[in-house]
């Protein structure tokens, strides 16, 4: 049994249920959405390297990972600045809440269509479940290292991030926001290497 000084305080539990509670309702709507569980290719890699294949956003990780650690590092920043008197596991709520709903979002059939309609993804189909609840791990993860990290240390490695994945399969979180938000002909031809 764990001595009583050494457990976290009950509030922070409640707040660590309410966090493993909202990835699993991101499972659960996503499993009623039909969204498929794993990769229908039948196994699960740690890593799917072929950024526009019919194996990215099915498995553990892909080239998008890097933009969901992102995400975890804004979302902390927010956090930090509109919850500066909750503890660590509220502000994790609120970004597991905002990612979570994202990852719905983004698999609902409104997304799916504007992805291929509006970007370079036409072969998009959506996450399997497995890729969607890892991204909101990649996020947490993210979240965390941003909470520890100095802040110029976190804005470099954003930086690098959107660098290295820009010229590696040209898109990244920025591109990526711009082209759903205000689809530019340039930027599509650009990345679709024209």
């Amino acid at each position: 049994m764990i001595p009583a000084e050494s457990r976290p305080p009950r509030t922070v539990t409640l707040w660590l249920f309410a966090c493993a509670a909202v990835l699993l309702l991101q499972v659960l709507i996503q499993y009623w959405m039909g969204r498929t569980p794993i990769c229908e290719c039948g196994y699960i890699k740690l890593f799917e390297p072929v950024a526009n294949g019919p194996g990215n956003s099915q498995h553990l990780a892909d080239w998008y990972t890097p933009s969901h650690i992102i995400h975890g590092f804004l979302f902390y920043g927010l956090a930090h600045l509109t919850m500066r008197n909750k503890p660590l596991a509220a502000k994790l709520l609120l970004a597991l809440v905002i990612e979570s709903g994202w990852e719905i979002l983004e698999n609902s059939p409104l997304i799916i269509d504007r992805y291929r309609t509006a970007t370079i993804s036409l072969d998009y189909y959506g996450d399997s479940i497995l890729n969607s609840a890892m991204d909101t791990i990649f996020m947490a993860l993210g979240f965390f290292f941003a909470w520890r990290a100095p802040v110029a240390v976190t804005v470099a490695i954003a930086i690098a991030f959107e660098i290295f994945t820009g010229w590696l399969i040209r898109d990244n979180l920025t591109l990526n926001v711009l082209m759903l938000v205000y689809p530019l002909d340039a930027v599509k031809a650009w990345q679709g290497g024209v």
